[in-house]
């Protein structure tokens, strides 16, 4: 009995934190915890992506599942996790600023320009500036993850055999932070964001448009199921990612260009770097790991979107159309204030 009064106490202080949050703070919780999921579920399938875009010899020569074999040999499970402290610690405050922010920016669109049409051209514009708003608040964390995720460590055994020396630049997120600012300031720790920002713009865009369009086309007694919404985030990330790839291979060598043996020519902005790949590691390279991130991204957008339209539904958030209404009537009244 004294437990089932605990237990009610305790779910209706929830219930009253919850009323008592405001809808950005909702949306940045909904996003968040569907970003964190979305990323640790892919977690082994990112850190293999990562070094076929950067060492392309040692581990594209050997495909996929010779890759997984590497990793799994000469670094354990752990391997396949490494760098995902930090793409979880930049995930979460990524996805909540990219969720929070489309639905202000969607918001203050129709708000302000109240004859614009609510079709898919909004969720385009808004998922666009919500995406680069969210690349520069995160950049650093994306940057480090993937100086963490490119340092490869051969087993003791391995090293012996072949007298290789595996050395670990970085020992940790606080450490990689601290030794790129020191070697380059501000600008290191925002080293590739540009064609980032060229990527995420279309990217989180075309995301949010394919995805928003094709739930607009599922029966209303469909909306609700998992399943279908699975499916309309597959499919969005999919497209989104096949027409923005090649500028994600170009971030990645930009990040870890300091980090390379490689002798080749120093790479600069990210046309030069873009035309640099094509030239040198040819034009295929520029897709290189694309199927594996076709592996990735399926999950992941579909978990993120999933997951954050079911973190809506628990955190009580009301209706696109209601919110609005309330911000609408909230500016009417205050300018008929300032009027009277």
């Amino acid at each position: 009995m004294e437990k089932k009064r605990e237990e009610r106490e305790m779910g209706m202080f929830f219930d009253g934190v919850i009323e008592a949050m405001p809808v950005f703070a909702k949306e940045l919780v909904a996003g968040g915890v569907a970003g964190g999921i979305a990323k640790s579920v892919v977690a082994p399938l990112e850190r293999v992506k990562i070094l076929f875009q950067t060492r392309r010899e040692e581990f594209q020569s050997i495909g996929l599942f010779g890759s997984f074999k590497k990793i799994a040999k000469t670094e354990g499970v752990r391997g396949f996790y490494r760098g995902n402290g930090a793409s979880v610690a930049r995930i979460v405050p990524y996805a909540a600023l990219h969720y929070m922010t489309y639905e202000q920016y969607r918001r203050w669109i129709i708000v302000t320009f109240p004859d614009i049409g609510r079709g898919p051209v909004l969720d385009l514009v808004a998922g666009s500036f919500a995406g680069g708003t969210a690349v520069l608040f995160t950049y650093p964390l994306d940057l480090v993850r993937t100086k963490l995720a490119y340092q490869v460590v051969g087993s003791s055994k391995l090293n012996a055999q072949m007298s290789i020396k595996n050395e670990l630049v970085y020992k940790g997120i606080l450490d990689c932070f601290s030794k790129t600012y020191k070697e380059a300031g501000i600008r290191g720790l925002y080293r590739g964001v540009a064609p980032s920002l060229y990527g995420i713009f279309p990217y989180a865009g075309l995301k949010f448009y394919f995805y928003e369009e094709m739930k607009r086309h599922v029966p209303v007694e469909q909306k609700k199921n998992i399943m279908v919404k699975l499916v309309c985030g597959s499919v969005a990330g999919l497209l989104g990612q096949t027409f923005t790839y090649p500028l994600d291979v170009v971030r990645r060598q930009m990040q870890v260009q300091r980090l390379s043996a490689s002798k080749s020519a120093e790479m600069k902005g990210t046309i030069e770097t873009l035309v640099m790949i094509a030239q040198k590691q040819g034009w295929k390279h520029l897709f290189s790991g694309l199927s594996i991130n076709y592996l990735k991204v399926v999950p992941s957008v579909a978990i993120g979107f999933t997951v954050y339209d079911l973190m809506k539904a628990y955190l009580r958030v009301p209706s696109r159309d209601d919110v609005i209404e309330v911000v609408s009537n909230k500016r009417t009244s205050r300018s008929s204030s300032l009027h009277s």
